[in-house]
């Protein structure tokens, strides 16, 4: 099993806490970025990969419609009515739950409530969707301990749902989706116009690196929603001058942005360049891995990181610091932010045999640029969230 030290602890602290065995249990990974940032919303392409740690969702049904909830790295509860969910302004982690369970009960109103306890091993704040991993883990257990039926694509919506009505951030599809989605061993490669999504091999002459600055970010600031805003503004204003549809940022080339730009402010226009230019860089990126070529892409990586630093405006000085410096070390293939931005994580593209040794170089150029190194892990593709009853796994 996956993390089992993590599913193993959230056993013990679930029976300690309520004094009984949860009946269902659920697990749903994190996820890097490869490649394709701020697209899912513009319905452009990503590739992405679910990853080997994650968060595990345990529960319990009640006799009566009080819901409890715990958050198992802190050990603090809250409760919560299950017939009326409303956000939280306090201990806002719950949110990320209270959205799920909304969504998922919307159709059919709960009658009963829940006892729950989550726990996992997902960096906060990284830039690897806790939050997804979070809200993915609740809806596969609470789905199964309430006898709903939710396809992937309906339960990575439940939980976009719950991030824009609950945790306040606009955000597109691309993490639950991931989290659901993944392989061991490949990329996800989505559509996020269609919402479909296949899953492509990496191939054996590369490994993915972590780098966990641990500069944190926070997208429910607003920084997030206004490069939201200007995309859409921008695609506005690409539907108005182009001769033909625009729904979206993913309509429009990088000729056509070169062209056509001027009316906008400069700001909203460099905005847009960049899912414009990530869209052409996953279809490309998409030719070099079925042709075996790696390197191509990970400079496309390097590109894109460039493109988030320069255009986009979501970089900041400590994932810059490890892009450069990833950009000098034998065997590293690409480099860039992943997720939203603004801290977080960076993922290096690596070749297996010089993992250890840019991993090493990575933390103490990092170190003696600020002082302490930051964490470095090697990150492997892995299988996407299931969810089982207790004593039988499937």
């Amino acid at each position: 099993m996956v993390n089992k030290a993590v599913h193993d602890e959230l056993l013990k602290k679930f029976q300690a806490h309520f004094g009984r065995e949860p009946e269902v249990i659920a697990y749903a990974p994190g996820r890097i970025e490869v490649l394709g940032n701020h697209t899912d919303y513009n319905e452009g392409f990503v590739f992405s990969a679910a990853i080997n740690v994650g968060t595990f969702f345990a529960a319990a049904k009640r006799d009566d419609t009080t819901c409890r909830l715990v958050a198992g790295d802190l050990m603090k509860e809250v409760t919560f009515d299950c017939t009326g969910i409303m956000p939280s302004s306090e201990d806002i982690w719950q949110n990320y739950v209270k959205g799920t369970f909304a969504g998922l009960t919307e159709a059919r109103p709960a009658t009963h409530g829940f006892d729950g306890m989550f726990f996992g091993n997902v960096p906060l704040g990284s830039g690897l969707s806790s939050s997804a991993a979070l809200e993915m883990s609740t809806g596969l257990a609470l789905a199964r301990l309430y006898g709903i039926e939710a396809d992937t694509v309906t339960l990575a919506r439940i939980g976009q749902k719950a991030e824009h009505l609950y945790a306040g951030c606009k955000c597109g599809l691309l993490d639950q989706i991931t989290s659901l989605a993944g392989e061991a061993g490949r990329l996800v490669k989505t559509d996020f116009r269609s919402v479909t999504y296949e899953t492509v091999p990496m191939g054996e002459e590369a490994c993915f690196l972590m780098c966990n600055t641990h500069a944190k970010h926070a997208l429910v600031d607003g920084a997030y929603n206004r490069l939201r805003e200007s995309c859409e503004q921008a695609a506005a204003h690409f539907a108005r001058v182009l001769r033909h549809p625009v729904q979206a940022l993913r309509d429009v080339s990088m000729t056509e942005w070169a062209i056509y730009r001027a009316g906008l402010p400069t700001e909203v226009a460099d905005r847009a360049a960049h899912p414009i230019g990530e869209n052409e860089r996953v279809l490309r990126g998409a030719e070099l891995l079925a042709n075996g070529d790696t390197a191509g892409f990970g400079a496309l990586m390097f590109d894109s990181h460039e493109s988030s630093r320069v255009l986009f405006g979501n970089s900041c000085e400590e994932l810059d610091a490890v892009v450069d410096a990833a950009k000098k070390i034998p065997g590293v293939l690409g480099a860039r932010l992943s997720g939203g931005g603004f801290g977080g994580s960076v993922v290096v593209l690596v070749h297996p045999r010089d993992a250890e040794t840019a991993a090493a170089a990575l933390a103490n150029t990092y170190a003696a640029r600020f002082g302490s190194p930051c964490d470095v892990s090697v990150i492997t593709p892995a299988a996407g969230a299931r969810s089982w009853h207790l004593g039988v796994r499937s």
